[in-house]
């Protein structure tokens, strides 16, 4: 694809689409906590202030409840549950909704959290009783009845919001089965988002980006429509387009036929007055080589606006051309209403994994202030086919430290940044973009060292909007990745190189970057400019070469999600939910920030991390704020703060 019609392409929109006035109606406050975003905006907001700057020391816990089914645990006592509670609950006509830590959908009370309602397996198995937890789910009504819409494993529910019990004249006796029928497997830890009468479903198949040898044929995840009343499908928008669609020319020698590995991750918004949903898609397959897709392989790494009646792209904009590093988005596209050199814009605002903030008007998908395609290194592994640029935008700057020079490395002590120098000087390093390297025996051929890593600067819990000021929130997490490639030896490998480990090293457990490794950034909206930064955390403060230091807080590396109310930032650092976490990428600190400055208000230690985003609402003139929780090694649960 030529250069010229790339950036056709990236701000292209159907000329088709009729020109609709633009509703308020997501840009206003939410009311409640009706999607599990706070709204179909996702913003994560609310406009509540009982628990304020004066008196958020008072908090304490109001209740806790199990995310498991102590039926199901009993039943099946050999059957270890995840603590990794991905779920934040929505609050419809005072009640709450959300799936546990099996997936399945409960309904509780906001005031005590004791038990409405829980949703059965569809069967009685270990494998059907047994799911995971997704993040949300979503509530439809069209005045005479009201349903609870969830993914659970491959499989979408319609649910009675009164009673749990599945809608038996959904799908095929109460459910849809979600896998494609030549794909293998379904998965997606994010939840339905519902605009008018369609459901809308992402996901991924194989794996959406792994970097192993047999990687080279894999199947996209397609985002499909289904009627919310018959489960039936409605339409299917291809995340790698097919033979005469557009983007099909993007992936060269026509792997578009066998390649991809496309889905999405996390997270939709919707404009419902539009009619439009938003959806982040994922890095193609293999993450760290492609010479086998040579393009930019549409529509990887992009966001695109479809109409959710009828599956339609309205337009679409790639982040990433031919993606190396597995720079998936997957942080939430949130809309709001911003004003810039005096023109109201109705935004979308999605954050990618590089630590950089695009910009759109939500309707027509062209950039508020300009994004650039500037020159990047280029690829020296045979085969691979590196794009020769990659987008910039011009404002806001990045929310995040990108690329890494000498100076990037921890410099505590002399001691230290020799130690420092010493294990950088195994790698390539440079600017943001610089490709993943061929490890060699040669000094310097380690594979290159690289900021943001694969787990992004920008991952499914960036991104807050406060809609009363036009101030959005971003978290960084800065802990570098070796993106290194092995040539393959195995006969039965379908790539020439892969990627065996990219783990950066450690220097006696302290990143070898400089803090913070966690850190929160307001950037003002109508202007572009960031507000205040700010560490959220600490970490490894007791570390045998730092305890005679005297250093401000440095960080905790982890995925927490923000929730912004009318004076307050709330933030968790982050929980220990996977196996081989380095100590400064989790915590059970759990804190209030002032919004308009940065300023830490309140700190408190949770009986343990924080694995979901945390929601709020008034009940019975009582704000509450519910925060999920849990970990590798702890019981997944619901914790409610307020007021005593």
């Amino acid at each position: 694809m030529k250069k010229d019609q790339l950036c056709a392409l990236a701000i292209a929109w159907l000329v088709t689409v009729a020109v609709t006035s633009l509703s308020a109606q997501t840009d206003m406050a939410p009311q409640g906590w009706r999607y599990f975003g706070g709204n179909k905006a996702f913003m994560r907001y609310a406009p509540l202030d009982q628990v304020h700057k004066g008196n958020v020391g008072e908090l304490s816990v109001l209740w806790r409840r199990a995310a498991t089914d102590p039926a199901f645990t009993a039943r099946f006592p050999d059957r270890a549950v995840s603590g990794n509670l991905r779920s934040t609950p929505i609050l419809i006509d005072d009640v709450l909704y959300a799936p546990n830590a099996l997936g399945l959908v409960e309904a509780f009370d906001p005031g005590t959290g004791e038990t409405i309602w829980r949703q059965e397996p569809f069967d009685a198995s270990p494998e059907e009783a047994f799911g995971r937890s997704s993040r949300g789910v979503d509530y439809w009504e069209d005045g005479t009845e009201q349903r609870i819409l969830s993914v659970r494993g491959a499989h979408l529910y319609a649910l009675d919001v009164k009673t749990g019990n599945s809608y038996f004249n959904f799908g095929e006796q109460g459910r849809v089965n979600l896998i494609p029928p030549s794909a293998r497997s379904f998965s997606w830890s994010s939840g339905p988002i519902v605009v008018g009468d369609v459901v809308v479903i992402g996901g991924v198949v194989d794996g959406a980006g792994d970097s192993g040898m047999n990687w080279r044929e894999s199947q996209p995840e397609h985002v499909r429509g289904y009627d919310v009343r018959s489960g039936q499908l409605l339409w299917t928008f291809h995340v790698v387009p097919q033979e005469g669609e557009l983007g099909v020319d993007s992936w060269g020698e026509d792997s578009w036929k066998y390649s991809g590995d496309l889905g999405s991750w996390c997270c939709f918004s919707a404009d419902e007055e539009l009619g439009f949903v938003y959806v982040p898609f994922s890095a193609p397959t293999a993450a760290y080589f492609g010479g086998h897709r040579p393009g930019y392989n549409l529509f990887s790494n992009s966001l695109v606006a479809i109409d959710a009646k009828t599956g339609e792209r309205v337009w679409h904009f790639q982040m990433v051309h031919h993606d190396l590093w597995e720079y998936d988005t997957v942080g939430p596209p949130i809309l709001g209403e911003i004003t810039v050199d005096g023109r109201r814009i109705h935004a979308v605002m999605q954050p990618s994994k590089t630590g950089f903030l695009y910009v759109f008007d939500r309707q027509t998908g062209e950039p508020v202030w300009p994004i650039e395609e500037r020159p990047v290194p280029q690829s020296d592994v045979p085969g691979e086919h590196s794009s020769p640029t990659q987008p910039f935008p011009t404002k806001p700057a990045p929310f995040a430290q990108i690329g890494i020079t000498e100076d990037d490395l921890i410099d505590f002590t002399p001691e230290i940044r020799e130690r420092a120098l010493a294990i950088a000087d195994s790698f390539v390093f440079g600017s943001i973009f610089t490709p993943p390297s061929i490890v060699t025996e040669e000094p310097g051929r380690g594979g290159t060292l690289m900021l943001p890593g694969s787990w992004g600067a920008g991952n499914w819990n960036t991104g807050a909007f406060d809609p009363e000021t036009g101030v959005y929130y971003a978290f960084a997490h800065s802990i570098p990745r070796v993106y290194r490639l092995e040539k393959t030896t195995d006969p039965n490998s379908e790539m020439p190189y892969w990627s065996p480990n990219r783990d950066a090293p450690y220097l006696d457990g302290l990143p070898i970057t400089k803090p913070p490794w966690g850190r929160i950034t307001a950037i003002d909206m109508n202007t572009g400019i960031h507000v205040w930064s700010a560490t959220n955390g600490d970490a490894l403060r007791d570390h045998p070469l730092l305890k005679d230091l005297d250093l401000p807080p440095l960080g905790i590396a982890s995925r927490p999600a923000a929730l912004v109310t009318r004076t307050l930032l709330f933030m968790g650092d982050g929980a220990n939910v996977f196996g081989g976490v380095q100590r400064n990428m989790w915590g059970k600190g759990f804190r209030a920030y002032d919004k308009a400055t940065g300023k830490v208000l309140w700190d408190t230690e949770l009986p343990t991390g924080v694995t979901g985003a945390p929601m709020t609402y008034m009940f019975q003139g009582k704000q509450y704020i519910v925060v999920p929780i849990g970990g590798r090694d702890d019981p997944p649960e619901w914790l409610a703060l307020g007021l005593g």
